[in-house]
């Protein structure tokens, strides 16, 4: 016997049951930070593969890497953060779908400021269940992208890899040979990063030249790129070459 149809043209039966519900474990690989494995705090979506995570996961691992962390597209060869933007609305569904998140979140956020000291910024501010009122902000009062680069970020390096002593091995390539630090880095910290990208192994030295330079390792980059002067630069970028080389025997 077929079900009586309401005049509507649904069945009665329907309207008693419940929408079949899901475990929130099968929404997982959607709300969740590839790199933490945690639910997604401030969602960031890169806008070349649209992948997601959480934005301080993903703006650390743009310290080290300029390639999405799924996928290995290139997201930017020297400024990946360039590329990514808050999803905002993502992480509005991630908030409702997990229960106490958000509330959660912004008592970490206060404590963490409470405890330095510093004063709590009024986004952060858990205030009590009321009436919420949305104001309309005209569009030139939108603030810019957060992600800006530090005015003291301002030297520009290129790194360029010319060869390793014969006898030194098991290296990786420098993937990520333009860099915008600091300019008060030393080459000291120029060859720590080299170090780590690389791999190396405490049995080689690093050595940088900048021109016909053979560089020390407490001159600064300001004062490097002062001495050499143009010879330095290329389309604004400060050139050291670097190359392995065993340590000299006593």
């Amino acid at each position: 016997m077929l079900p009586r149809l309401s005049h509507e043209g649904t069945t009665n039966d329907s309207e008693d049951e419940e929408e079949p519900k899901r475990p929130l474990s099968e929404f997982y690989p959607y709300i969740r930070c590839a790199l933490c494995s945690c639910f997604l705090i401030d969602a960031t979506t890169i806008i070349e593969c649209l992948h997601t995570f959480c934005k301080s996961c993903i703006v650390k691992h743009f310290f080290y890497n300029n390639r999405c962390p799924t996928c290995s597209i290139v997201v930017h060869q020297t400024q990946p953060t360039y590329n990514i933007r808050p999803d905002r609305q993502l992480q509005d569904i991630v908030y409702k779908m997990v229960p106490f998140l958000e509330e959660s979140e912004r008592k970490q956020m206060c404590q963490f400021y409470k405890e330095r000291g510093l004063d709590v910024p009024n986004t952060v501010v858990i205030s009590p269940p009321g009436p919420v009122v949305i104001k309309r902000q005209k569009k030139e009062n939108i603030p810019p992208s957060v992600f800006t680069i530090p005015p003291e970020l301002d030297v520009s390096l290129l790194l360029e890899f010319v060869g390793a002593e014969e006898g030194i091995a098991n290296y990786k390539p420098l993937e990520r040979r333009y860099v915008r630090v600091s300019g008060e880095a030393t080459v000291r910290h120029v060859e720590i990063f080299i170090r780590r990208m690389m791999e190396l192994s405490s049995a080689c030295q690093v050595d940088v030249v900048c021109g016909d330079h053979l560089l020390d390792h407490f001159q600064s980059l300001k004062d490097i790129q002062s001495f050499v002067g143009e010879e330095a630069l290329q389309d604004g970028l400060l050139v050291l070459h670097f190359g392995l080389v065993l340590p000299s025997q006593p």
